[in-house]
């Protein structure tokens, strides 16, 4: 299937204030959307495949939304993972205060860091991690701010998965029927933009930073739409990488 080179535009809800009608709507779409494109099985997956030990206690979720995917994911690792201190990075905190409870029963402490994710990887580390998780979000960055972006989490991080759009004629038709979940205008226009910009191939490998360690690297197609990134310090063994044929 065609890749096409990708193509990365400004999406709406990146435009829209937190309490924007439109906006609430549509961070309610992505939970849909997240359903259909199977995010919260590919995301444990992801996690079981890395093997993580011993267990993550610091974990930095990069674009994190509403923090309602990492609740998720943190009510299905109990109670082998506890006393997690999270960080939820963000430009808006739209992380509700039933949310912040629910993570408190889980015994996560979680902290919401108000910044610019590329002037976050920039600036002078201050804090380090044991696993960096994004969803849907790397898509947002052009090739020449990606390079710098993945060259903050790799100095910061002991591991990274990240989930994003595949750019491939799947998704493609994917991201035309979201209209079909429900969605309103806002995340059916964002959708068609985010496979636009989305992943093929061996792109991610290809962005992560060279020289920086050894570092475990896993980057493939999670059928249908979702194209993964694994990366780990824990062994050193060459990049795999499985081509769409």
């Amino acid at each position: 299937m065609g890749s096409r080179r990708r193509l990365v535009t400004p999406e709406c809800l990146d435009s829209l204030l937190p309490n924007d009608p439109r906006a609430m709507r549509s961070r309610n779409d992505l939970r849909r959307v997240h359903r259909a494109m199977r995010t919260f099985s590919i995301l444990k997956g992801a996690v079981a495949e890395l093997s993580l030990v011993p267990q993550p206690r610091r974990i930095l979720e990069l674009g994190a939304g509403d923090g309602t995917l990492l609740l998720r994911l943190a009510t299905a690792l109990r109670p082998r993972w506890a006393d997690v201190e999270l960080t939820l990075l963000d430009r808006q905190d739209v992380v509700s205060p039933v949310t912040r409870e629910a993570f408190k029963r889980l015994g996560w402490e979680v902290t919401v860091l108000l910044e610019d994710a590329l002037e976050w990887a920039q600036s002078p580390p201050l804090r380090n991690y044991d696993l960096c998780i994004t969803t849907l979000f790397l898509h947002h960055f052009d090739d020449g701010r990606l390079g710098p972006l993945l060259a903050g989490v790799a100095e910061r991080s002991r591991s990274f998965i990240a989930c994003e759009p595949r750019r491939n004629q799947v998704a493609r038709l994917g991201s035309r029927l979201i209209g079909l979940l429900g969605a309103n205008e806002v995340t059916r226009e964002d959708g068609i933009k985010s496979v636009a910009a989305g992943f093929n191939d061996c792109e991610l490998t290809r962005a992560w930073p060279q020289g920086k360690g050894d570092w475990s690297i896993n980057e493939y197609l999670a059928w249908p739409f979702t194209h993964c990134f694994l990366a780990s310090r824990y062994s050193p063994p060459a990049p795999l990488c499985h081509h769409e044929h």
